[in-house]
C-alpha cells in the first residue's frame, strides 16, 4: 500500500470502527452521514494522543532502538512474527541489545479491533502475549467471514489470554480510544514515512521488510 492509501484506510477505520461500537449486531456499515476521511482530517488537531503508550520490550537504554510498524491483518507481518521475529527476540531483545518498540498500523476495522483487544490485556507483557496469539491465529480470525464473526474470533483469543467478557466488551466499545489510536498511528506513520508493512525504523532510519541476516547486520553496525 502507498502512504496515501494507508492513511485513507486508517481514516476509514475510524468511521467503520465506530460502526461496531454502536451497532455490534448489525451488518449495516452505513450508520453515519459523516465522511470518515473528512472527519479524520477535521479531528487531527483535536485528538490528544498523549495517552497512547508505545509497547516496548528489551533494554530502554540500549544503543539501538528498533521500531516495527505492523498490521495484525498483514500476512507478511504474521510471517515475520512466526520466523524472524523469534530470532530477533532471542538474539537481541531478550539479551538487552536493543530497545524494541511495536507500533500498530491500521488498514481496516479488523486490524483496529485486534489492536484494541491486545491493548485490553493491560501490561506490556500481556500485550505481546496477545500479539503472539493474534498473529498465530490470523488465518482463522481474519477470514472468519462477516465482521461479527471476526470479532467473535477475537473474543475467543481474548478468553484464551484470560480476558473476561465484560473487560473485552468495554475495550471493544471504546469509540474514543479507537479514534485516538488511529490518530496516534497517523502521527507516527507520517513522521517515520511508513509506506508498507512490516516496516522498521532502526535508530531513526526506515527500512522495508528484509531478511533477518540483513537486519542483524544493520543492528550490529548501529551498535558499534
Amino acid at each position: 500500500m502507498s502512504r496515501i492509501m494507508i492513511i485513507s484506510a486508517a481514516a476509514a477505520a475510524i468511521g467503520l470502527g465506530a460502526w461496531f461500537v454502536t451497532s455490534p449486531g448489525s451488518n449495516d456499515t452505513a450508520v453515519t452521514s459523516v465522511d470518515p476521511v473528512g472527519a479524520a482530517n477535521a479531528q487531527e488537531a483535536e485528538i490528544d494522543t498523549s495517552g497512547i503508550v508505545d509497547m516496548t520490550m528489551g533494554n530502554p537504554d540500549a544503543p539501538v532502538t528498533v521500531i516495527e510498524y505492523a498490521s495484525f491483518t498483514c500476512p507478511h507481518c504474521a510471517n515475520f512474527h512466526a520466523g524472524d521475529y523469534e530470532k530477533l527476540k532471542s538474539g537481541y531483545i531478550d539479551t538487552g541489545k536493543i530497545n524494541f518498540i511495536y507500533r500498530e498500523v491500521y488498514f481496516d476495522r479488523p486490524g483496529l479491533w485486534a489492536s484494541m483487544m491486545a491493548r485490553c490485556a493491560g501490561t506490556e507483557t500481556a500485550f505481546f502475549g496477545m500479539t503472539d496469539l493474534i498473529y498465530e491465529g490470523q488465518s482463522t480470525w481474519a477470514r472468519a467471514g462477516d465482521m461479527v464473526a471476526i470479532v467473535d474470533e477475537l473474543r475467543r483469543i481474548g478468553r484464551l489470554a484470560g480476558l473476561g467478557d465484560d473487560q473485552m466488551e468495554a475495550c471493544l466499545q471504546d469509540a474514543e480510544k479507537a479514534r485516538t489510536l488511529v490518530a496516534w498511528y497517523q502521527e507516527n506513520a507520517t513522521e517515520d514515512g511508513i509506506e508498507s508493512t512490516p516496516s522498521f525504523v532502526i535508530n531513526g532510519t526506515r527500512y522495508s521488510n528484509m531478511a533477518f541476516d540483513d537486519m542483524a547486520a544493520i543492528i550490529d553496525e548501529a551498535a558499534e
